[in-house]
């Protein structure tokens, strides 16, 4: 897979955002990078709690940051993690709420290769939508 400059970036930040995640009872670090519309980089990483449930995954943290930031569009997303893992189902689910087609990468920050790329609609084809 070729990748262009922009996309290195959009890797980059991910991987960068996955060293902040706090996780210290899963040790698992995710990081998220979003390109909005107008090419602003948002990110997050995960948020881990002792009362699991509580816990905020990447994905969901850098949507929030997206919204607060007064761009709510995704034009580009990459998820890093050990491995390149896809996203939870509520995590789809709120990134299918900002965006079909845009395109996901999929990280693994051991080695900085996509281990997958797809579209929202491809990674959740029966989205729960009002309509």
């Amino acid at each position: 897979m070729s990748l262009v400059s922009d996309d290195r970036e959009l890797i980059q930040a991910a991987v960068d955002a996955q060293q902040q995640a706090y996780a210290p009872y899963s040790n698992f670090m995710v990081g998220a990078a979003i390109r909005t519309p107008a090419g602003r980089l948002v990110v997050g990483c995960n948020v881990e709690n002792v009362s699991y449930g509580l816990t905020v995954c990447a994905e969901r943290c850098a949507v929030g940051n997206m919204v607060v930031g007064g761009e709510p569009g995704i034009a580009a997303m990459a998820i890093a993690s050990v491995g390149g893992v896809a996203p939870c189902g509520a995590c789809r689910q709120v990134l299918w709420e900002f965006g079909r087609d845009f395109p996901l990468l999929l990280i693994d920050s051991r080695t900085g290769r996509v281990r997958g790329r797809c579209t929202m609609s491809e990674l959740l084809p029966r989205a729960f939508a009002l309509d």
